[in-house]
C-alpha cells in the first residue's frame, strides 16, 4: 500500500514542536530473535546507560518533555510512560529488554539508544491512511486482556494513531493493538519516530539513519525510504 501520514491541527496545536521521521520499508525478513538482535538490544542498553550517566530516564531532557506532553492530555505520565521511557527502564533493570522478532529488536534497540519513541507497524495490516488525532471517545481499539481479545474505547481528546479501522496505537506512543504490529510473517513496515524539542532535527534524523541502516543489514535487498522529517 502506498504510506499515508497525517497528523491533525489540534495535535499541533497540543504539541507545537511535534516532528516526526518515518522510515517505510518493502521486501523485510523477519524471524524469530537471534544473537545479532540480542547484541543489539544489550548494546542499546549500554548506550542509554552512557547517556544517562546515572540519571533516571525520566530525567533525560526528551523525556522530560513528552512528560510535559502526557500531563497535557490528561495522561498521569508517572503510571502511563511514553514507549521510548517504558523500555528504558526495562533497559536498566535486572530483566533487561525483552527479545520479541528481529524486527521488534531492531527498532526497539534504536528507541533505547536515542531514547525517543519508536514504533512499527505491519503496512499490510494497516487499513487506509495512518492518523495522529485527538480521540472523540466512540474509536475501537482492539486489544487483548489476560489472554483474551477485547475492545477498548479511548478517553475524549486522547492522542491516538489511528487507520481507517481503529486506534493502532493508545495515548500517542503508550500502548501498539495487536492488530497492526510486527509479527515474524511481516514483510513490509513502517517505522515512526517521534521527537519534541529539545531533540533536534539532526538527532531525529540520526536516529533514522542507524534504523534504516541497521534494516538493510537485516534484509539485504529491501527497499527501504527515510522520508524527511515532518
Amino acid at each position: 500500500m502506498a504510506l499515508t501520514l497525517t497528523v491533525s491541527d489540534e495535535i499541533k496545536d497540543l504539541a507545537p514542536g511535534f516532528t516526526r521521521l518515518v522510515v517505510e520499508a518493502h521486501g523485510l525478513v523477519n524471524g524469530p530473535s537471534d544473537e545479532a538482535s540480542s547484541a543489539l538490544l544489550d548494546d542499546a542498553a549500554r548506550r542509554l546507560a552512557a547517556r544517562l550517566d546515572g540519571r533516571a530516564p525520566h530525567e533525560d531532557p526528551h523525556m522530560a518533555a513528552w512528560r510535559e506532553i502526557y500531563t497535557a492530555f490528561g495522561a498521569k505520565p508517572s503510571r502511563t510512560r511514553n514507549s521510548a521511557e517504558a523500555l528504558a527502564k526495562r533497559a536498566l533493570a535486572d530483566g533487561g529488554l525483552p527479545r520479541i522478532n528481529l524486527l521488534v529488536d531492531l527498532y526497539n534497540a534504536i528507541s533505547v539508544a536515542h531514547l525517543i519513541p519508536v514504533g512499527g507497524e505491519d503496512l499490510d495490516r494497516v487499513q487506509g491512511g495512518m492518523r495522529l488525532v485527538r480521540a472523540t471517545g466512540d474509536e475501537p481499539f482492539a486489544t487483548v486482556a489476560a489472554g483474551v481479545e477485547s475492545v477498548e474505547h479511548p478517553e475524549p481528546g486522547e492522542p491516538v494513531w489511528c487507520d481507517d479501522e481503529g486506534v493502532t496505537c493508545r495515548r500517542w506512543n503508550w500502548r501498539q493493538g495487536p492488530r497492526t504490529r510486527l509479527t515474524e510473517a511481516s514483510v513490509s513496515a513502517v517505522f515512526l519516530l517521534e521527537a519534541l524539542a529539545p531533540m533536534t532535527v539532526d538527532e531525529l534524523v540520526a536516529a533514522g539513519d542507524e534504523l534504516a541502516e541497521s534494516l538493510a543489514k537485516l534484509s539485504p535487498g529491501a527497499r527501504i525510504t527515510v522520508h524527511p522529517p515532518r
